[in-house]
C-alpha cells in the first residue's frame, strides 16, 4: 500500500493507536504532530498523501486552519472528531473532507475510511483534471473560430459558467477609464440565454451618474490578486470600487469573484464573476482560477489580437428589466428533454450536469420524489459518449427482494426453481453503456454488498454461474432519502454511499422554484391539450395564481397529473382550477376553496376519470392502463392502495 499519512493529533495515546492500526495495515506513517504549526513543518517535509486531522489542537490555531491549506495543497484528509457542537462540525464540513471519524475508532472503520477518502480523492482529482483538460482545449478551439470580439467573448462566457457559477459576468472592466474601450457584461437569462449588456446600459439601470463614478476610488492597475468578496464584505468593497457598485446597484448582486488576467499590452484585465446568492464563490473557486488563469491569458490575447476594434462591443443592445429579454438576442436553449425553467436552483443543476456528463464518473442525484430524476439521468447519458450504447434504468424500490441479484447480474438456466434459461441481468444489458438504479437507497443490505463489488472490480457473475464477465458500464444512481441518515442508523453501506457520492446533483422541490411554475404548467397544458384532441387550451390568471399559493408535495410530477387531469375534465379552453376541479362529472360541482385536495385524492380522482373514458376496461388495447402508460399490474396495485374497487369499474 504504501501510502504515506500523517496523524496530526495532541491526544498521544490515540495518536499512538492510530499509528499502530495503520502501520499493520501496510501504510507509512510518516509522522504525528499535536499543533499546526509543527504539522506544516512535516508536510513540507515529508509530503504525506493523506492526513488524519483532529478538529481541537494545542495552540491557537485548528485542525479547520489547517485543512484549508490542506485543500489548496490537494492533500487528502479525514477529520478525528470527539464531541463536537453544530457550528464548529459545518465549518469542518466546508472544508470539504474525505470523511469524519468519531472517537473512539474500531480498527475496521478507520481502514474503511482511509480506503473510502483515497477513492474520493483519486476520482476528485480525475474530474478535475479531464474538466479541465476538456476547458483547456475548448478555449484552444475558441481562437480559430470565426466571429467578432463580443461572439468569442460570450462562447468563453459559456464556458467558464459549468466551472463558475454566475448571474453576472463582466470582462475586462478594470481600470475602465484608462483602457481604450470599456469592456463587455453578460446577465445570464436563462441555462443558455445571455443578454449583452454594455457599459451605457449598466448605468442607466444602475440609477448613477457618471460623474458619482469619479467620486469612487479605483483599484490600482498592477492589483493582481483574484478576490472573493461575499454578502457584507462584498457591500464594504462595491462602495471603494465603481464596477462593483454599478453591478451591485443594478441587478442586486450578493457576491463576487474576481480573477485578474496578464494579457499582453492590457495591464489590469479582470474577469468579475457575480451572484444575486450569498457566499457563491469559495477557495475551490479562487484556486481553480489561479490555474485557469495562463490558459485564459493565451485565450484572451489571441481574441483581442484577432480584432482590433474591441471598443464595438460596447454598442450592446438595451435591456428592458421589465420583459427582461425584450429587444434581446436570446441564444438557443441547449435541449434537455422535459427539463423546463430558469430559476438558479434549476440553472445550477444543469451546469453541473454539462459538466459531468461529458466523464464516465459516477453521479448520485438527490432530490424529492416528483423532481425529475430520471430525466436528468436520461440527459447525463444523452450528453455523454455512451450515448450510442444502451441506457438501463432499475427501479430498486420496485425489485422483489428474492429476484434482485438475478434482475441485476443475471441468471443460469438452472440456477434456482423456475429459472428454466438463462437470463442476461440488466449490467450485461448496460455493457458499454449507463445503468440507472433508481432509489437506491430502497435496496437491502446483502444487494448493496453485492453492488459494491461490482463497483470496485467492474466485473459480474450470473446466479449460478461459474463465469466471471467483466462489464463496462458508468453507474447513475438517485433517490429521495437521505442516504446520510441511513448510513448512520445502519441502513446503508458507508462504503457503497461514498462510491456512489463522487458527484453528487441536488435537484430542487418545485416550491423552491415557484418562478418556473407558469412555463411548467403552460408546457403541460400544450401537451395534453394536444393529445386530448383540445389544442389552444390555456390556464386563466386565477389558476396560475392557486398554483403559486400550493406547496406542491409531489413536486413536478403531481403538477403534471394534475393538469393532465384538469385538460380532460374542463369543458372549455380556459382552465380555471387546477388544484380543486369543479367539473368531476356531468354536473357541476361546488368548487372547494377550503381544502387543498392531497396526492392520494387527486390520483384517485384521475384514474377514476381514466376509468370512465375507457368504460371501464384496465388492461389491453384501449385499456387505462395503457392510456396512463403503466403496466396493469401496477395500475391494480394502485387501485387497491387508493381504494379503487371491481365495485367502481363496473359502474362504468
Amino acid at each position: 500500500m504504501n501510502k504515506k499519512i500523517l496523524i496530526v493529533e495532541d491526544e498521544f495515546i490515540v495518536a499512538n493507536d492510530l499509528s499502530i492500526i495503520l502501520e499493520n495495515a501496510g501504510y507509512e506513517v510518516c509522522g504525528i504532530a499535536d499543533s499546526v504549526e509543527e504539522a506544516k513543518e512535516m508536510i513540507g517535509k515529508y509530503g504525506p498523501e493523506l492526513v488524519l486531522l483532529d478538529i481541537h489542537l494545542k495552540g491557537q490555531l485548528t485542525g479547520i486552519d489547517l485543512a484549508k491549506q490542506l485543500g489548496e495543497q490537494n492533500i487528502a484528509f479525514v477529520y478525528l472528531s470527539a464531541n463536537s457542537n453544530q457550528k464548529i462540525l459545518e465549518e469542518a464540513k466546508a472544508t470539504s473532507p474525505y470523511g469524519f471519524m468519531v472517537k473512539p475508532f474500531r480498527e475496521k472503520d478507520v481502514l474503511v475510511s482511509l480506503e473510502i477518502a483515497q477513492y474520493l480523492h483519486e476520482q476528485n482529482m480525475l474530474v478535475r483534471k479531464n474538466s479541465e483538460l476538456l476547458l483547456q482545449g475548448t478555449l484552444a478551439d475558441l481562437l480559430a473560430e470565426t466571429g467578432s470580439w463580443a461572439e468569442k467573448f460570450l462562447k468563453l462566457a459559456k464556458l467558464l459558467q459549468p466551472q463558475i457559477p454566475f448571474d453576472y459576468l463582466a470582462i475586462g472592466m478594470k481600470n475602465m477609464d484608462i483602457l481604450p474601450y470599456r469592456g463587455i457584461s453578460f446577465l445570464r437569462m436563462g441555462f443558455n440565454e445571455y443578454q449583452t449588456i454594455g457599459f451605457d446600459e449598466l448605468l442607466n439601470i444602475s440609477g448613477l451618474k457618471k460623474q458619482e463614478l469619479l467620486k469612487i476610488q479605483e483599484p490600482s492597475a498592477d492589483d493582481s490578486q483574484s478576490q472573493i468578496y461575499n454578502d457584507a464584505d462584498f457591500m464594504s468593497a462595491s462602495q471603494q470600487n465603481a464596477e462593483k457598485n454599478l453591478i451591485r446597484r443594478a441587478f442586486k448582486m450578493m457576491s463576487n469573484l474576481s480573477l485578474f488576467i496578464p494579457v499582453n499590452g492590457h495591464n489590469g484585465f479582470t474577469i468579475s464573476f457575480y451572484s444575486r446568492k450569498n457566499d457563491t464563490y469559495n477557495s475551490k473557486h479562487l484556486r481553480l482560477t489561479k490555474r485557469l488563469q495562463k490558459p485564459m491569458g493565451h485565450a484572451i490575447n489571441g481574441i483581442l489580437n484577432v480584432d482590433t476594434r474591441p471598443e464595438e462591443a460596447t454598442k450592446a443592445t438595451p435591456i428592458n428589466l421589465i420583459s427582461k429579454n425584450k429587444g434581446a438576442k436570446p441564444f438557443a436553449k441547449q435541449g434537455f428533454e422535459g427539463i423546463i425553467g430558469k430559476s438558479h436552483l434549476l440553472l445550477t443543476a444543469l451546469d453541473h450536469l454539462t459538466l459531468v456528463a461529458p466523464m464516465d464518473t459516477s453521479v448520485l442525484i438527490l432530490g424529492e420524489s416528483g423532481t425529475g430524476k430520471e430525466r436528468f439521468a436520461k440527459s447525463i447519458h444523452g450528453m455523454s459518449l455512451r450515448k450510442s450504447k444502451p441506457m438501463v434504468t432499475v427501479n430498486c424500490a420496485a425489485l422483489p427482494t428474492h429476484l434482485i441479484e438475478s434482475e441485476l447480474f443475471g441468471h443460469e438456466k438452472g440456477a434456482f426453481t423456475g429459472a428454466v434459461d438463462r437470463r442476461i441481468g440488466k449490467f450485461e444489458q448496460a455493457n458499454g453503456g449507463t445503468i440507472f438504479l433508481d432509489e437506491i437507497g430502497e435496496l437491502p443490505l446483502e444487494s448493496q454488498a453485492k453492488l459494491l463489488r461490482v463497483l470496485q472490480e467492474k466485473e459480474i457473475e450470473r446466479l449460478g454461474g461459474r463465469e466471471t464477465l467483466k462489464v463496462d458500464v458508468r453507474v447513475i444512481a438517485a433517490t429521495n432519502c437521505n442516504l446520510e441518515k441511513e448510513v448512520s442508523t445502519g441502513k446503508f453501506r458507508l462504503d457503497l454511499y461514498y462510491r456512489l457520492n463522487i458527484f453528487p446533483i441536488l435537484l430542487p422541490a418545485l416550491r423552491e422554484r415557484k418562478e418556473d411554475l407558469a412555463e411548467l404548467a403552460t408546457f403541460f397544458v400544450e401537451k395534453y391539450g394536444e393529445k386530448a384532441g383540445k389544442p389552444g387550451m390555456s390556464l386563466s390568471t386565477h389558476a396560475l395564481n392557486e398554483m403559486a399559493g400550493y406547496n406542491w408535495p409531489g413536486n413536478v410530477r403531481e403538477l403534471e397529473h394534475l393538469i393532465e387531469r384538469s385538460v380532460l375534465l374542463n369543458r372549455g379552453l380556459i382552465i380555471d382550477h387546477v388544484i380543486t376541479a369543479n367539473k368531476i362529472t356531468d354536473t357541476e360541482m361546488p368548487v372547494e376553496t377550503n381544502r387543498i385536495k392531497s396526492i392520494d385524492d387527486n390520483e384517485r380522482d384521475y384514474i377514476l376519470s381514466v376509468l370512465k373514458k375507457c368504460n371501464g376496461r384496465i388492461s389491453g388495447p384501449g385499456g387505462a392502463a395503457e392510456l396512463l402508460e403503466v403496466p396493469s399490474t401496477t395500475l391494480n396495485s394502485k387501485m387497491k392502495r387508493l381504494g379503487i374497487t371491481r365495485k367502481h369499474v363496473s359502474g362504468y
